[in-house]
């Protein structure tokens, strides 16, 4: 049998975009909704070939259609997210954190501490590809260096701005008072609601969302759609992970171009 090369092409396309289709799913409701699909297509597949159920199988087609369209109705804010992503390139678009003018992970986290140390309830979202400035029209934009002194101030009651979010970009206080989509995940009933619109600010877009909760100080971080509680001494080295991973400085930054080039002179030093 010839097998041009051609198709193992698009053999290997379809097979990337399922794994990353697939990948992008794992654990969500939208993962749990295309598990169902794909049994519900098995199973048409499976009495199409073995039994040939002709009239059975064409309602099970009929039912398919109708929740094809439906996954996508239900599923809009995942749906879009993935495309935001894609839109934002991953890693080209990402906001670069300069040592000049931004604050550095180890200052953030010492903030972030203090915050809890007071029990101050607080909501940080911190920008990467997806751009956060339509959630912050709503806000008040600020474009402050940040400091341990503002955010204080500003998540103080009863200040005027303590309610509601407040978005880093680049390493800078972008705004205050922002108001972030709550997530309606069942599982968050007995959750406040800045921990809702943590999640569902990460449900939306790919940034990272920090809550300092102002009744017992423990410190929850939300990233793709989940919640990650952490409290005593927890809190610090948990931070201090995914911080360094959302506010990477040109200098930790790696690019899939530069990736490439790396791995192509790495590559052929080992065949010279």
């Amino acid at each position: 049998m010839n097998i041009s090369p051609g198709a193992v092409i698009q053999v290997a396309v379809l097979y990337l975009v399922i794994y990353a289709i697939l990948k992008r799913a794992k654990g969500s409701r939208f993962g749990q909704a295309l598990m169902g699909v794909g049994i519900v297509a098995a199973i048409a597949f499976a009495l199409t070939f073995f039994f040939n159920f002709d009239v059975l199988t064409k309602i099970i087609q009929s039912l398919l259609f109708y929740l094809a369209v439906s996954t996508v109705v239900i599923f809009q804010p995942e749906i879009r997210r993935s495309l935001a992503e894609l839109g934002a390139f991953g890693y080209f678009e990402r906001p670069k954190y300069n040592p000049d003018g931004s604050a550095s992970p180890q200052l953030v986290v010492q903030t972030l501490m203090a915050l809890s140390e007071m029990k101050m309830g607080a909501l940080l979202a911190f920008e990467r590809g997806i751009s956060l400035r339509s959630y912050e029209e709503e806000g008040v934009v600020l474009d402050a260096v940040f400091s341990q002194q503002i955010v204080r101030t500003i998540f103080t009651p009863p200040m005027p701005l303590h309610d509601g979010g407040m978005t880093i970009r680049a390493g800078r206080i972008a705004a205050a008072h922002c108001i972030f989509p709550v997530s309606s995940n069942p599982n968050l009933i007995a959750s406040g609601m800045r921990h809702r619109a943590a999640v569902g600010l990460s449900e939306e877009t790919d940034a990272l969302v920090v809550v300092v909760s102002e009744e017992t100080g423990s410190i929850s971080v939300a990233h793709n759609g989940k919640l990650f509680r952490y409290t005593g001494d927890q809190r610090e080295s948990s931070l201090k992970r995914w911080i360094s991973r959302a506010m990477q400085t040109e200098a930790d930054r790696r690019t899939i171009s530069m990736r490439i080039l790396d791995w192509w002179q790495k590559r052929g030093k080992e065949v010279a």
